[in-house]
């Protein structure tokens, strides 16, 4: 168990290291916004090549790539994470752009599928994972009319976070913090009908072990659970960088529900059928998935 924090460090963090961090934030996100959209994504994927390697979650990165690719070199792995901090630096560039990466700079395959849930008269949910710019799938779905409550973990500092909520205003009206009040939240969205989209590729200390690249992952199920509670399509949208800030998002077909009568054991199935459908689309494009989690347990 972590050690709690003396006053004097948590007044240091909230009224020095939390406004100068926001204060970065802001001026960051200024300097993109006034940016046209290429050339704040090509800045941003340059940052990223250039400080990335040298950050501490570098490590974090290349012990899962080698777990997760035995067979590579050093010098494969070297390249995925340059083109994992190439995205990521990208990704944070693109925020004050989405609502033209969304009606300008997106293939859809699949489209069929979020208009079926738009247009079915029930509940739905989209998940994804933390591919390409995540935020792209449910800008799009926004402008196809199916708007998405999106889930989401706040920040630690509440100024950046409040900025996020506003950058991701382009991609959901409604955005659910992750914890005890946001399960409800998303609970009476689903009972009232709406739509929900969840990105659900990371580590989460009370979910299950499921199996991704080979070793069991620590996974939220919830997205399972409430599609088999609720009765609820189901929905897997991946995201695809094909070029700068030009994307493909594919939407698959909603997952059948086993009902089996055991509602863990049918989450258990539907999660281990999503983990595998994300691994077979990360292993076809690894430098585009967000290796910066602790995915697995050591």
């Amino acid at each position: 168990m972590a050690k709690p924090r003396s006053p004097l460090v948590t007044w240091l963090t909230r009224r020095v290291a939390h406004p100068l961090e926001a204060l970065f934030v802001h001026g960051v996100h200024r300097l993109f916004r006034a940016l046209p959209l290429d050339r704040a994504s090509a800045l941003g994927g340059w940052i990223g090549r250039a400080v990335g390697p040298w950050l501490p979650g570098t490590r974090t990165a290349r012990r899962n790539l080698t777990r997760a690719f035995p067979g590579k070199t050093a010098a494969e792995i070297d390249a995925i994470l340059r083109g994992m901090w190439d995205n990521l630096g990208r990704t944070i560039a693109e925020y004050p752009h989405l609502e033209e990466i969304g009606r300008e700079r997106v293939e859809i395959v699949g489209g069929e599928h979020v208009d079926s849930m738009r247009d079915d008269g029930r509940a739905g949910i989209m998940v994804a994972g933390h591919l390409a710019n995540w935020e792209v799938q449910s800008v799009v779905s926004r402008l196809r009319g199916l708007k998405l409550a999106v889930v989401y973990r706040a920040p630690n500092n509440p100024a950046v976070g409040k900025l996020l909520v506003e950058l991701r205003g382009a991609a959901s009206d409604i955005q659910i913090p992750k914890g005890a009040d946001g399960a409800r939240m998303l609970l009476r969205e689903l009972a009232a009908g709406r739509h929900v989209g969840i990105l659900f590729d990371q580590k989460m200390n009370d979910g299950i072990p499921v199996p991704f690249f080979g070793r069991n992952a620590m996974t939220a199920p919830a997205a399972a659970q409430l599609a088999i509670r609720f009765g609820v399509p189901l929905s897997l949208a991946l995201t695809e960088r094909l070029d700068g800030a030009r994307f493909r998002v594919t939407v698959l077909p909603p997952l059948e529900h086993p009902s089996s009568g055991d509602r863990n054991a049918d989450a258990r199935i539907v999660m281990e059928r999503l983990n595998r459908m994300l691994e077979d689309w990360v292993r076809d494009r690894p430098a585009q998935w967000l290796w910066l989690h602790r995915r697995w347990p050591d």
